[in-house]
């Protein structure tokens, strides 16, 4: 036998009533179960509101008159013909008592908790006698079953304590008396020895089917209710949060105790000690086997079953020097507090015992504040205890289950978690049981933490990669695309979702925490962009408070440049393929690097300086494996190495530099290119992260131009400057092919020195057999001493670079 406990969603609806007829069809086809019914959606808190106004001498017949209409209109869509009226007058009975009480209570001013429980009662009532009659058309042996005949309580209102012998007794007889009826018993109410009615507290209809199922050893407990059984976490919060299949009753309390609603731990209690399974089970999706809770569990291959929340609690902290060594003070301040019946949701003592943290709800603090200041007051005085202070705007995240204690790195993952995403941690508690491992973190972190600590823990869901991207131009665009293109593949292959949830150019921006769409991003930045504001889109990434955040500075522009060091302060990575940041001062160089470092987030600007090509990555490695970096020759620029790769034969320096231009390698002026300025300050950041201190001023520049085409005013003036010079370059070819070699424009770095010319090589050189845009650079180590690496690709091109942003932004997902 079974006891089916639906919930006031489950029952608030004809279409959801249907559904629980369905259900009960089936599970009556062994044996009859035992139906408990909660109050239908809302009614609850209704009457609270009710009571409280009518004892403030306020109009209540208008929320009186909803709350009946409520169960009318139910009633009218569940029952037709001759079955309707008898119970329309009912209902009409249960409401004319309750306006008489109401009425009662206005009169007097006066609301006791006594009063208050019989106010409540006539949720569960009319519910269930409104259910119990709609079902008779398909279950003619339906009975009505109040509860307060059965579940026998002391008199403490509101929370009332169940008499088990007494109340197991009535549970059986009851039952045997009518084994024949399919029972629907109230949920929530009960009475005391007088007969006065009582409520159960929160979870109570719960707790009554608990109660029934444990005095009538049934083989299991469903609890019926709108969502698919308990989750990973709070899905308001992480939208990956998914279903738990099974959990222990441990495990099912310290989810509950941390702010899981779908199931109040003391209504497990009666279930725990008979070790009958309680199943959570959705009225909306009746075939989801649901969560089911059990004495014990088979283990889901995770280190921990959930995540669970408190998001608004208060800490206050007891501390002084008169506290260490000294037995008695833990024993004082918490039966004070339990006499005061002030709820202790988390408790954490220094080692050295001369504090004492403790949180409590906020609506307690400061009572509990006052009751310390007067226990110990002696204390105060004498200087032995400093007086308790309250911290507010905070919330709990407990990572909960019984697998933890077998697992290593528990801790590690939690906090890297946290810390990884900027997470404050104030203060930290965990059992001896190892169950749970529970942090008290500021609220407005709370989003945030849960999804990156979920992320963490449970990665076959994917880790999310949030990417504000400042920049639409051709790489932004081509990076989108590749994202779309690789999303199944990211997912599949690196375990990573990345959503761009910010884009911003210099007339407008756009946000979506949920990820704007890569395939229309264009029309809804025209359509729906706000105008741009470079500080106003830092401080709403801020604000948007997202987990495993990353800003792509894909603009050629000094302005995101400034936010660089504030965006490192708030855990946000960067990866950047705008060179200005990294080539300015070396000071700048430096903070961007501690300031990341500091703060736990990536830095990645691999496309500095190779475009799509591992030269960062690979110097960063030769320095991280301890080798030394001897040498370093270099032609990091596309656009240079194309004229020079084509300058040969019959070919005009001017032809081919126009040429370049036409093609697209160039900059609107090619000066900007062929000045060396662009390949100056890749060189430099090369020598820096090679770790030499080194100022723009310092690299040597041999200008491949002559004076005259630097000094043309307009970009036509230049083009007529380099004809007139042609006799110059074509000295320079004839001289190079005379002695078998190219030319080429070489950047090196030797001992600290770095310096770019142009020079002549002969085919032994590895620049040699360079073609087209192509760039190239060669370490010299001491462990590639004899035989430099080589590492030559590609070096210009929206699609590489897109690429080498692409592949950063999955190196900061791995981290």
């Amino acid at each position: 036998m079974k006891v089916l406990k639906f919930g006031g969603t489950t029952v608030s609806t004809a279409k959801n009533f249907r559904t629980l007829l369905d259900i009960l069809q089936e599970e009556s086809q062994l044996e009859k179960p035992v139906v408990v019914l909660s109050a239908l959606r809302g009614v609850t808190s209704g009457l609270a509101g009710l009571a409280d106004i009518a004892a403030a001498g306020k109009e209540f017949n208008g929320i009186l008159k909803e709350i009946e209409e409520q169960h009318v209109s139910l009633a009218k869509e569940l029952l037709q013909g001759e079955t309707q009226p008898p119970v329309l007058g009912q209902l009409n009975a249960y409401f004319q008592e309750l306006e008489s009480l109401l009425q009662g209570i206005s009169t007097l001013r006066e609301l006791t908790p006594k009063t208050r429980d019989l106010v409540l009662s006539y949720g569960e009532r009319c519910a269930t006698y409104l259910c119990s009659e709609a079902a008779k058309a398909r279950f003619p042996e339906v009975l009505y079953l109040d509860a307060t005949t059965i579940v026998k309580t002391d008199n403490n209102f509101g929370h009332a304590r169940v008499q088990s012998d007494v109340t197991d007794m009535l549970v059986r007889s009851a039952y045997e008396e009518h084994r024949n009826h399919l029972l629907f018993v109230t949920g929530y109410i009960a009475s005391d020895e007088q007969g006065h009615v009582t409520t159960l507290g929160r979870g109570g209809s719960d707790y009554t089917a608990a109660l029934l199922g444990a005095a009538l050893n049934c083989s299991e407990i469903q609890i019926w209710t709108d969502v698919d059984g308990m989750m990973t976490a709070d899905p308001k919060m992480v939208k990956k949060a998914f279903p738990l299949t099974e959990l222990t009753y441990t495990e099912a309390m310290e989810l509950s105790y941390f702010g899981a609603k779908v199931i109040y731990p003391p209504s497990m209690i009666p279930a725990f000690l008979k070790k009958i399974p309680i199943i959570i089970r959705n009225i909306n999706n009746p075939a989801f086997q649901g969560t089911a809770i059990r004495h014990s569990s088979d283990k889901n291959g995770h280190k921990i079953k959930g995540i669970s929340s408190i998001s608004d609690i208060s800490i206050l902290n007891l501390q002084g020097s008169g506290m260490v060594g000294k037995a008695g003070y833990s024993g004082r301040l918490f039966s004070l507090l339990s006499r005061e019946q002030i709820n202790i949701i988390l408790i954490t003592q220094a080692s050295s015992e001369h504090s004492i943290t403790f949180a409590v709800h906020p609506t307690d603090a400061q009572k509990a504040k006052q009751l310390i200041e007067q226990e110990f007051e002696l204390e105060l005085l004498a200087e032995k205890l400093e007086r308790p202070t309250i911290e507010q705007d905070l919330a709990v995240l407990a990572i909960v289950g019984e697998n933890m204690k077998q697992k290593t790195g528990v801790s590690g993952t939690l906090f890297h978690a946290l810390g990884r995403n900027g997470v404050n941690v104030r203060a930290i508690a965990q059992g001896s049981s190892e169950y749970n491992i529970s942090v008290i973190i500021f609220r407005h972190d709370l989003p945030k933490a849960l999804n990156s600590v979920h992320d963490a823990f449970f990665t076959e869901l994917k880790k999310s990669l949030h990417v504000f991207c400042l920049g639409t131009g051709n790489i932004s665009s081509t990076l989108f695309r590749q994202l779309q293109e690789h999303h199944e593949f990211l997912q599949q292959h690196n375990g990573i979702q990345v959503k761009v949830v910010g884009i911003s150019n210099s007339r407008k921006m756009l946000f979506n925490a949920d990820g704007l769409s890569l395939t229309s991003w264009q029309e809804e930045l025209d359509e729906r962009g706000e105008q741009a504001n470079l500080k106003e889109f830092i401080s709403r990434m801020q604000q948007m408070n997202l987990p495993n955040c990353v800003l792509a500075d894909n603009t050629a522009s000094p302005a995101p440049i400034q936010y660089y060091e504030d965006v490192f302060r708030s855990n946000i990575s960067i990866v950047t393929c705008n060179k200005i940041g990294n080539s300015s001062s070396y000071q700048q160089y430096r903070t961007f690097k501690d300031t990341a470092l500091q703060h736990g987030v990536d830095f990645f600007y691999e496309t500095n300086v190779g475009a799509g090509l591992p030269i960062v990555r690979t110097l960063k490695d030769l320095m991280m494996s301890g080798d030394r970096v001897l040498r370093i020759e270099a032609i990091l620029s596309g656009t240079i190495s194309f004229i020079f790769n084509n300058f040969k034969g019959d070919a005009s320096f001017h032809d081919v530099v126009k040429l370049a231009q036409e093609k697209g390698f160039t900059e609107p002026d090619p000066r900007d290119d062929l000045s060396g300025m662009d390949f100056m300050r890749k060189m430099l950041i090369l020598a820096r992260d090679a770790g030499y201190p080194l100022e723009a001023e310092d690299v040597q520049i041999e200008n491949i131009l002559p004076p005259s085409c630097l000094q043309a005013d307009t970009v036509p003036a230049f083009y007529e400057e380099l004809k007139a010079a042609e006799d110059y370059f074509q000295a320079l070819k004839d001289k190079a092919e005379k002695e078998g070699k190219v030319l080429r424009y070489i950047g090196s770095l030797d001992q600290g020195k770095a310096s770019i010319s142009l020079q002549m090589v002969d085919e032994i050189h590895p620049f040699y057999t360079l073609s087209g845009s192509d760039n190239i650079i060669s370490f010299t180590t001491d462990r590639y001493k004899e035989r430099p690496m080589v590492v030559k690709g590609p070096g210009a091109g929206a699609e590489v670079t897109a690429a080498g942003v692409f592949a950063d932004i999955v190196n900061v997902g791995t981290h």
